[in-house]
Order: C-alpha cells, then sequence, then structure tokens
C-alpha cells in the first residue's frame, strides 16, 4: 500500500493536495464548485506523509494545487478545464 493509493477518487471526482494560503488552489475549489465537478482537498500541512507524496509527484517540489485523477495520474496546477476533460466530463 503507498499513500497515492490511498488518496485515489471515486470516478468523476478528484483528491486535491493543497494548503490553506494557496491562492491557485482557492481559485482551482471555485471553478470546480462552480462546475459542480467533486473533489477531496486534502491539506498537505495538515495530513501527514502527504507533503512527501506531493514532492514524490513534483520532481521534489511541494507544488500546490496537485491534482490526483481517478485513474492514477496527477497534474500540477491544472485548470478547471483539464480536470474537466481528463475526467471525460
Amino acid at each position: 500500500m503507498t499513500l497515492t493509493t490511498d488518496f485515489v477518487p471515486a470516478a468523476e471526482s478528484i483528491t486535491m493536495f493543497s494548503t490553506s494560503w494557496c491562492g491557485y488552489c482557492n481559485r482551482l475549489k471555485k471553478q470546480l464548485d462552480k462546475d459542480g465537478i467533486a473533489y477531496i482537498e486534502v491539506n498537505i500541512e495538515e495530513v501527514e506523509g502527504t507533503a512527501a507524496l506531493v514532492e514524490s509527484l513534483n520532481g521534489g517540489n511541494q507544488t500546490v494545487p496537485t491534482v490526483l485523477f481517478p485513474d492514477g495520474s496527477s497534474a500540477t496546477n491544472p485548470s478547471a478545464h483539464e480536470v474537466k476533460v481528463r475526467l471525460g466530463l
């Protein structure tokens, strides 16, 4: 079992790794809410091990938002449009 598989979301939704102070995260959440796209938000400053997970997905950087898709793939700071396309919505 790995942390990545622990956070793989259900179909047609995403897991968003974020921080409370991240403007890009807040913008993406507002856009996803507007478009009715389901997501689970995980604050990497509060959930043990998730900062390291984000680093592993981003070449050693704790870049947020990092989004995890149902197929296990990820994207760093994606647009809401990219999220919709990758979810097939």
